[in-house]
């Protein structure tokens, strides 16, 4: 950049030594291309110092984000990355069973979990701690409750068999 600007300094320069009458038609014209060079070497200046600024903050941005890609393939692969793993535990407490049901077996008071996805009422699922059923699928599948028996029949005594009589009824 300091090229072109030594370069629009020697014009300058060169122009006022060739006694160029600065009224004449031509000592404007070329008076007003070299203050036109000079502001384009201002210019070309100022977008070069940005360039290089961008380009320093696109070169940051490019490393943060290799860290990450970094980071997330080794979550990928069960691994831990030791970059991202400066914050709380606690805060990632709530995602560690994301797309899990948790239950506590009524039988043996045991945490289990079911992956929400696959979780079907329907199929026994038993407790891994005690072996019981977590659920009663009944309850659940729509299953008809167990009818209550119906009354007693009336049937008609035997024969020969005597009818006692009724003591109250006299």
């Amino acid at each position: 950049m300091q090229v072109l600007s030594d370069r629009v300094a020697y014009l300058k320069g060169l122009a006022e030594g060739l006694s160029i009458d600065a009224q004449s038609k031509e000592g404007r014209l070329i008076g007003a291309i070299i203050d036109v060079l000079g502001d384009v070497v201002k210019v070309i200046s100022d977008l070069k110092d940005k360039h290089t600024e961008l380009d320093e903050y696109v070169e940051s941005i490019d490393e943060d984000l290799a860290e990450l890609e970094e980071a997330l393939l080794d979550d990928e692969d069960g691994g831990a990355s030791d970059d991202l793993d400066d914050d709380d535990d606690d805060d990632d407490d709530s995602d560690a069973y994301d797309g899990l049901i948790e239950y506590e077996c009524p039988h043996c008071a045991h945490t289990v979990y079911f992956d929400a996805e696959t979780f079907d009422l329907e199929e026994e699922n038993k407790c891994p701690n005690c072996g019981k059923a977590i659920f009663d699928v009944s309850d659940y599948t729509g299953a008809q409750p167990p009818t209550p028996p119906s009354k007693p029949e009336l049937r008609p005594a035997p024969v020969g068999a005597e009818k006692k009589p009724d003591p109250a009824a006299d």
